[in-house]
């Protein structure tokens, strides 16, 4: 009798375990979408983790990706770098907020220079990616790089084959600075690249393995990527004539001057800003969430996740070289976006 008491005892901790194992996973957060703020997610929620017990389980997939999956219902937010406009986000259900900045940079393949010497200007950068500057030896290139030997090399365009928030602001930051690009190609999550000689790449992860194996070759990444892999990447002309590194503090700079609620969604451009020290290719990571959740205690999870990682997570960011949003701006988040969110 008391060695079935001791079995029953011993099935029903294992079913209240098992419950309670199922119950943990349950909480775990289930986001999907852009690959550019991929790095920093991952290390807030390895924090995040240690600290609280939750996980987030984010599948970096393209912001693309992460629209059509929020708009499925299978995540509980969805992370997108191209601002889905306020009319759409009004049709669909949900607020839309940033949640980190950061900036896309032009990566290249040709030996003999040190990180970010070779200069380039966005007209050059975008008759490079058209195809109608086609060799590293133009004369375009070399007037930006006097002194410096280039290749007789034909130039290898690599660029997203996925849908993708940075393909979104890389072509926006072209549009706005190259007429030809803007009539002939213009800006979108995908574009038509016209370049006659071009590979494509999954995720920013993809793009840079690409610009890492084509010798020859030019693409563009978020930050964290090239300075993860090591990939050279260039200094680029910005708006007041000044040539710019990419880092946090040429990323805040350009971020400075924005007014997040000019639009709605908060869906702001930020490329080619003014500023002596603006990155002319920097942007925003967006997070997308319904209005009225089918899953109220997920989507209460996603907003408790963020708002540790915009108290905690600046650090974090800056280690990547991502600019973490101000105290000023989350407060206004916290208060006129989340408040939208039935809990």
């Amino acid at each position: 009798m008391n060695t079935k008491r001791t079995l029953l005892k011993t099935v029903a901790a294992a079913a209240f375990a098992s419950l309670a194992m199922g119950s943990a996973l349950a909480a775990d957060i289930t986001g999907a979408g852009a690959t550019f703020p991929f790095p920093i997610y991952a290390k807030w929620a390895e924090a995040y983790k240690k600290e609280t017990g939750i996980g987030l389980n984010y599948q970096s997939i393209g912001s693309s990706g992460g629209l059509r999956q929020i708009r499925a219902k299978t995540v509980a937010f969805g992370a997108s770098d191209a601002p889905v406009a306020g009319d759409v986000l009004e049709k669909d259900g949900m607020v839309q907020f940033p949640a980190i900045i950061g900036g896309t940079v032009p990566v290249f393949n040709v030996d003999g220079f040190a990180q970010g010497e070779m200069r380039i200007t966005g007209p050059v950068l975008a008759e490079m990616f058209m195809g109608t500057v086609s060799k590293w030896n133009d004369p375009k290139i070399a007037a930006l790089n006097p002194g410096k030997t280039l290749p007789d090399q034909v130039i290898t365009v690599v660029h997203r084959a996925d849908g993708s928030g940075t393909t979104f602001n890389w072509t926006d930051y072209l549009s706005a600075v190259s007429k030809p690009w803007a009539d002939s190609v213009g800006k979108g999550a995908a574009v038509k690249w016209p370049a006659a000689t071009s590979v494509g790449g999954k995720g920013n992860e993809g793009v840079a393995a690409n610009v890492t194996r084509i010798k020859g070759s030019v693409g563009y990444v978020e930050y964290a990527y090239a300075k993860k892999n090591n990939i050279p990447y260039m200094s680029l002309q910005n708006k007041d004539g000044k040539f710019v590194r990419p880092d946090d503090k040429t990323f805040a700079a350009a971020a400075a001057g924005v007014d997040w609620f000019s639009v709605p969604g908060m869906g702001v451009s930020m490329v080619n800003a003014a500023g002596a020290d603006a990155w002319p290719v920097s942007t925003a990571s967006f997070i997308l969430m319904y209005k009225n959740p089918e899953d109220k205690a997920q989507s209460a999870e996603v907003l408790k996740f963020f708002d540790w990682a915009f108290k905690n997570g600046q650090k974090m960011a800056l280690e990547l070289d991502y600019v973490p949003l101000p105290d000023k701006l989350t407060a206004d988040i916290r208060s006129k976006v989340w408040s939208q969110i039935a809990k």
